[in-house]
């Protein structure tokens, strides 16, 4: 694995401390005990986050972790997220198979970065993502040309129901992590029914995502990170500073379109949008067990 550079690791702490500072500032005092329990999700105890963070996770649940779990999916069920306007039972058998047995699909990733953004994401990769090993978006093409493996943890209570799962992606090529998320169903505040929650813990806080599910008349599904008001379907960033926790909106929305080609391969299309201009494009080609 690669070092970081030698003024990365004498300037990190200060760089980390002053982004909590900035969200903190943007952000609002949440009580993640009360009222906005809907916001807890795991974070690091330390700087690099790697899966670090599962035992954790496990423990406040009573339970324990299922590593690597074969078969193990995102989702116990997709019909976890079923109601008004929404019923797994009319997804693609292979939608539902891939998000419901995760750990026996292959990944293989195509990037594409808008111009006016590849800099500032060249900047958060190297301050940020290749140093804590979270949300190291890849930057070019080549990044992940050897591919990117895939691993599942399963995060049970006591009695051995899921709760969440780790899902754990990796630079073949160099061991390095890309994504470290904890997946779930949650469902927000006044909504009628859940969303696919998506937490990147990192240390003294997390990036949150809660994606709105639709199923689209041809079976494909549809995820999407809308923008809205606070307490809504979207992105937030919660830190922990000063004894006190914090969390804002931010203006980054996402989609994501799971669907089946004309020769009946499992494909994905990530946008990514910074306000409403897009900012990076993801393709996945899903490849069931052989």
């Amino acid at each position: 694995m690669r070092s970081s550079p030698v003024w990365a690791a004498d300037v990190s702490p200060l760089v980390d401390l002053g982004t909590r500072k900035f969200w903190r500032a943007l952000g609002r005092p949440v009580d993640l005990t009360g009222e906005h329990a809907w916001l807890r999700a795991p974070t690091s105890a330390g700087p690099v986050v790697r899966d670090g963070w599962l035992a954790a996770e496990a423990a406040l649940h009573d339970g324990y972790v299922e590593e690597a779990a074969p078969g193990a999916g995102l989702l116990a069920s997709m019909a976890d997220l079923d109601g008004p306007g929404f019923r797994a039972a009319d997804l693609l058998p292979q939608v539902r198979e891939f998000y419901e047995h995760t750990a026996d699909w292959q990944v293989e990733v195509w990037s594409s970065w808008a111009p006016w953004a590849w800099p500032g994401g060249e900047l958060v990769s190297r301050l940020f993502g290749k140093r804590v090993q979270q949300l190291a978006l890849p930057m070019r093409p080549m990044d992940v040309a050897q591919g990117m493996d895939s691993r599942v943890s399963v995060i049970r209570d006591h009695a051995g129901n899921q709760v969440a799962s780790g899902w754990l992606r990796t630079l073949r090529a160099t061991g390095e992590y890309v994504f470290s998320g904890c997946y779930s169903s949650r469902t927000l505040p006044g909504v009628d029914r859940p969303s696919v929650h998506v937490a990147f813990p990192l240390e003294s806080g997390n990036v949150q995502v809660f994606l709105r599910p639709q199923v689209q008349p041809d079976g494909s599904l549809l995820l999407e990170s809308p923008s809205g008001p606070f307490g809504g379907d979207g992105a937030y960033v919660v830190v922990e500073d000063g004894g006190a926790t914090y969390a804002s909106r931010m203006p980054v929305h996402e989609t994501f379109h799971v669907h089946v080609d004309d020769r009946g391969v499992l494909r994905t299309d990530h946008l990514l949008r910074l306000q409403g201009a897009t900012a990076m494009r993801l393709h996945y080609k899903l490849l069931p067990p052989a």
